[in-house]
């Protein structure tokens, strides 16, 4: 690899530190360490095209300089897949284009100062990079490669190696997968000198990529010593003058519903009847906040995660087992400490008064979606072997059995009402997979919601909007968390119009309430259609994303003008952040201090992209751990995505997704047409487009790079 340092971005990094004092060819050439007559004659061309540019301005003859801005700008750089960057800042309506060779040493994801370039003729503002401000990461992961008489690393995302000197490798070989830090960046030099903090692995091992993965993303797998001690260290008795504090619910008929394979309950469910047309509904949560103190060890490391991960083969928890599997946890007879929501509501699931606050519960019965799906589709009481949770035939007591058929006639009727209401009624299909004791997988999993699942999501549901909604109505709202959903992207709603008018169906975009309609009506037809996938998550992609924000802007893809996250403090710190100014504004008169809430929802938001991404990364590793049986075979698929370098597809019965190349279509040469994402043969005239069907075979996968190359095979 070259080492040419006599770029024009180099020049303008100079000049921009000058902070204004301007500077000869040779004074820069100089600073370049550049003495040959070659060298110092590119330069002085460089300048001269710098200022015809417009980057730069001369002073006098032969003395260029950077106007300093009136301020510099601060945004986070975000490098695309064709190394090109944005600069993203709140102080522009518009992302800031900046050039690779501009980023001036900064990094995908990185906080930068920039300035805005005087570029003539550009319709776009340009940017260059002045300042890192902090570093998304502080390690990178890598594959140890030589690189000239030493080694280097190749961090994913990052166009530049690392280099690492014998010192600095420490009992990593070639090969291995590792974690490293940089050490130093010198000023002339265009690599990071860097070090190895962690060897991981070999490419491709199971653990190895695991970890991988998680390192990639910045995401911890494991809890230090000092935050497991303070977990251990934990009391778990209850005492009376705790229960005497709270409502008692353990004479109440409780129980959890969840998972079969869950270990962290974070929600209960208690019934009562008060009258023939009138029920008592409780939705008990964790308590979480009595037990993580503001500022402990265990609350700064609650936060700094903000989420659980879920990884295809383990959890990784936000909180040490002991508290997510044990303390907090609404294990079956046991009792616990929970904050709730506790409802007067009718059958058809009208709320008549509401009550929020702390309380113990004492949980009867734990079922798994599966035997509570059976009770509600069979209307029967025996749980057969099969879906038991303990593979043994039983029969439900008759109470149970009865809250949990009022429950669901609740349920379905918020459901029904909240769709007709303008709620989207998104129900994608989810891929998992059983594994072996190997962490092989044997068989991909396809699931979807059920009733049993409707069932605690509206309840849920219920919960979060009538906590965000008993703050947000009071007189002078005072600070608090909301998770908001705002309109969709009017161009990804067109495309996504477009997308599913050429497979047979219409959309409605007038307005707000027509496009929820409209889309609901298209997701109800697509059931059990081919299409059905890929029509999923291009109506999620046409959605804007929710975030977790003081700004209450409402719900839209739910519906609600208030919507928070009360549900699940084991799993996500907002909601422990919930619990605690719930708790506040329930018994106390003085207003908390609430400087740093939106810093601190912004960080809880950008963890929980984080974690997805490493969740989606688990799963497309395990998708090519699963068709690597596979090659050789032809399967049936749909065409997923359309971009400049190929095709993506499919495969139907899996959910696995692979690529061919541009180069590999057959029997023609074929154009990338942007406008409708098609690729169209320019002699045949054939087209491949989203949603197409058609025919592949599995070449070859690669666990590393987590892909599968397919080709289009003629039917």
């Amino acid at each position: 690899m070259g080492k040419k340092h006599t770029k024009k971005d180099t020049i303008l990094n100079i000049l921009i530190q000058q902070n204004g004092s301007p500077l000869n060819y040779k004074q820069i050439c100089s600073r370049l360490s550049i003495h040959d007559p070659s060298g110092r004659n590119y330069i002085a061309k460089s300048l001269k095209k710098l200022k015809n540019k417009g980057f730069i301005e001369e002073q006098g003859k032969g003395k260029y300089f950077i106007k300093p801005s009136s301020s510099l700008h601060e945004g986070t750089l975000d490098v695309n897949s064709q190394g090109n960057g944005y600069l993203i800042s709140d102080e522009f309506e518009e992302d800031v284009f900046i050039d690779r060779r501009h980023f001036n040493k900064a990094f995908h994801g990185d906080m930068v100062s920039f300035k805005i370039m005087a570029s003539k003729g550009k319709r776009r503002k340009q940017g260059i990079v002045v300042h890192i401000i902090k570093r998304q990461k502080t390690q990178y992961v890598g594959i140890i490669e030589k690189f000239d008489d030493t080694f280097s690393v190749q961090p994913k995302n990052i166009n530049l190696p690392f280099l690492l000197s014998k010192e600095n490798i420490g009992k990593a070989k070639l090969g291995d997968c590792v974690l490293v830090s940089i050490q130093e960046w010198k000023r002339k030099s265009n690599y990071p000198q860097a070090v190895v903090n962690e060897i991981l692995g070999k490419p491709g091992n199971h653990e190895t990529e695991i970890h991988t993965i998680m390192a990639t993303h910045g995401l911890p797998w494991s809890f230090n010593k000092e935050v497991e001690d303070y977990a251990t260290q934990l009391k778990i008795e209850i005492t009376k003058d705790e229960i005497a504090e709270r409502r008692d619910f353990r004479n109440v008929l409780t129980f959890t519903i969840d998972p079969k394979d869950a270990k962290d309950f974070d929600d209960a469910i208690s019934f009562k009847t008060l009258s023939k047309d009138l029920f008592e509904v409780g939705i008990h949560i964790a308590d979480v906040s009595h037990y993580v103190y503001p500022g402990s060890v265990l609350d700064k490391e609650a936060y700094q995660r903000a989420t659980s991960i879920y990884l295809v083969d383990r959890v990784v928890p936000m909180l040490p087992e002991r508290l997510s599997n044990q303390i907090c946890s609404l294990r079956p007879n046991e009792e616990k400490l929970t904050f709730s929501a506790v409802f007067e509501i009718t059958p058809v699931g009208e709320v008549k008064s509401e009550w929020y606050g702390k309380t113990v519960i004492l949980s009867d019965a734990r079922f798994a979606y599966e035997e509570a799906q059976h009770m509600i589709s069979s209307q029967s009481k025996t749980i057969p072997s099969k879906i038991s949770l303990t593979s043994a035939e039983y029969t439900v007591k008759k109470d149970v059995f009865e809250a949990i058929q009022h429950l669901q006639n609740i349920a379905f009727t918020r459901r029904k009402n909240r769709l007709k209401n303008g709620a989207i009624n998104f129900n994608k299909q989810e891929v998992r997979f059983a594994l072996d004791d190997q962490n092989n997988p044997k068989t991909v999993l396809v699931k979807e919601s059920k009733a049993a699942n409707h069932l605690i999501e509206e309840l849920m549901l219920l919960a979060n909007e009538s906590v965000a909604t008993y703050i947000g109505n009071r007189k002078q709202a005072p600070p608090f968390v909301y998770r908001v959903h705002d309109e969709p992207d009017e161009e990804k709603l067109a495309q996504f119009a477009r997308i599913a008018f050429g497979l047979g169906y219409k959309l409605n975009l007038n307005t707000p309430k027509t496009i929820a309609k409209s889309i609901n009506s298209l997701l109800q037809q697509i059931d059990q259609k081919p299409e059905k996938n890929l029509l999923d998550t291009l109506a999620i992609r046409s959605m804007s994303k929710a975030i977790y924000t003081t700004q209450n802007i409402g719900h839209y893809g739910l519906h609600f003008t208030h919507y928070t996250h009360f549900t699940s403090p084991i799993r996500r710190y907002p909601d422990v952040i919930v619990h605690r100014l719930l708790q506040h504004y329930l018994t106390q008169k003085t207003p908390p201090k609430t400087d740093d809430l939106e810093q601190h929802l912004k960080h809880c938001t950008d963890q929980e992209i984080l974690a997805i991404k490493a969740e989606r990364d688990s799963i497309k590793f395990m998708q090519v751990k699963y068709i690597s049986k596979h090659i050789g075979s032809i399967q049936k698929g749909s065409i997923s995505g359309v971009t400049e370098r190929g095709v993506f597809i499919e495969l139907v019965e899996s959910k696995c997704e692979g690529f061919v190349r541009i180069q590999d279509l057959p029997d023609d040469y074929y154009y990338y047409d942007a406008a409708q994402l098609k690729m169209i043969g320019q002699q045949t005239k054939k087209e491949y487009q989203l949603g197409d069907s058609v025919q592949v075979t599995i070449v070859s996968t690669d666990l590393i790079k987590r892909q599968i190359d397919l080709s289009i095979t003629d039917d």
